[in-house]
């Protein structure tokens, strides 16, 4: 994906890059060779669609959007670790 100049990805690529990566792990912590392919065939679909509507970025109202989408994503990737390492100390 593009970078500017400070070296730094492009929120459109980045966004494309997440949605690749959610799917990868997804697809590994099921191990599912029909998931694995989904998962696949939906970051290439949100790497086009990032692509497409990166210019919408710059929008105010989309910025403060995304900052509630990251701090979702924050929650959500907290919980999840809390939850596991809850569970972890229930084996001990």
């Amino acid at each position: 994906m593009p970078e500017n100049e400070e070296g730094k990805k492009s929120p459109g690529g980045s966004f494309a890059d997440m949605f690749k990566e959610f799917g990868s792990a997804m697809s590994e912590i099921f191990n599912d060779p029909k998931l694995k392919e989904k998962a696949k065939e939906f970051g290439e679909s949100a790497s086009a669609s990032a692509k497409i509507f990166a210019s919408r970025f710059k929008d105010e109202d989309v910025k403060k959007k995304f900052k509630d989408v990251g701090k979702a994503a924050k929650n959500f990737g907290e919980g999840v670790a809390d939850y596991f390492k809850d569970d972890k100390r229930g084996v001990d």
